[in-house]
């Protein structure tokens, strides 16, 4: 009878710190290896599942989740990984697939490097340590770089993906901000607009009929795949050939960010635990608060004035 075997290959940013013996946990080596050993032991591979830069406690990983659902259809009758680490580095997830859904579907996990086979109950225990020293490694990895990045925010230096409107990454230093000219025109303009009388929707409106891009506009125009909660409903002029629009909400965010005045805020949110996707905010007395950390677009006077002026405006609104 035919051996089908499933190949799987995982690499994660939690392997970038890896020692120079250990460049063999890259993609390339790890099929190799693993298509020798499938050759060398009789299977006949039906197909190789990959996932690049996903954690081993995701669980929502794009190939992994075809993998397993390929394997409930009894497509293949053994899964070939690297080590049972690459497989997941949830214990529960392991004890989950490993030793309850694998054995109902007929399905064998091997893993060539650390000795793991489900189909051998002898290294059930082993499979159990592997599961926890594996949980442990991620939670360890996940203090680390928790610490590292607070390191940098200690020392003013911007750890975000994306510089925000107005801004650009320094080529020179990728964790600082500088001036992006355009943009930060843009910027003083819609503060020199508030202090003149301007409404927030006037200043939207008129950035649109200039046909300046918005912010997550300008940024995908510039090759940066890029989105904030104000690019998720694209709000377009479709009598105008489906022009940008600016938004009210859009300038406020400008008007009351405080990186304009050159002071770095970050750290306002945490991950709940080491295998959650989910954000908590944190108390305004934990965030990182860094002035001076970058050239500042407007003075700490206009931000001022600005802030104060949005506080007046608002009151009277709500009297009206």
């Amino acid at each position: 009878m035919e051996k089908r075997a499933a190949i799987y290959c995982r690499l994660s940013r939690e392997d970038d710190n890896l020692a120079c013996d250990e460049v063999s946990e890259s993609i390339q080596n790890q099929q190799k290896l693993l298509c020798e050993y499938a050759k060398k032991n009789g299977f006949s591979v039906y197909c190789m599942y990959v996932d690049e830069n996903y954690s081993g406690l995701d669980n929502t990983r794009p190939a992994f989740c075809r993998m397993i659902e390929d394997a409930r259809c009894g497509r293949f009758d053994t899964i070939l990984c690297k080590n049972q680490s690459r497989f997941t580095r949830d214990m529960e997830t392991a004890q989950y697939y490993l030793n309850e859904v694998f054995p109902l579907w007929h399905v064998r996990l091997i893993g060539i490097c650390d000795g793991v086979d489900t189909n051998d109950m002898k290294n059930l225990r082993l499979r159990q340590i592997n599961g926890l020293i594996n949980e442990w490694y991620s939670e360890d990895l996940s203090d680390n770089i928790r610490q590292i990045l607070r390191d940098k925010m200690m020392r003013g230096q911007f750890i975000g993906s994306f510089a925000c409107y107005g801004y650009t990454k320094d080529p020179a230093h990728l964790h600082s901000l500088i001036p992006d000219p355009p943009a930060a025109a843009v910027v003083r303009e819609i503060y020199q607009l508030y202090i003149d009388g301007f409404s927030l929707s006037k200043i939207a409106s008129l950035l649109t009929k200039k046909q300046v891009m918005p912010p997550c506009f300008y940024k995908i125009q510039h090759g940066i795949l890029f989105q904030t909660p104000f690019s998720k409903n694209k709000i377009t002029d479709e009598a105008d050939g489906k022009i940008p629009k600016w938004s009210a909400s859009s300038v406020r965010h400008i008007l009351t960010n405080p990186v304009y005045t050159g002071t770095l805020i970050q750290g306002t949110t945490k991950k709940e635990s080491a295998k959650s996707k989910k954000r908590i905010k944190l108390s305004s007395t934990e965030w990182i608060i860094y002035p001076n950390a970058h050239p500042a677009l407007i003075s700490e006077d206009i931000f001022c004035e600005v802030s104060s002026l949005l506080q007046k405006r608002r009151k009277k609104n709500k009297k009206v």
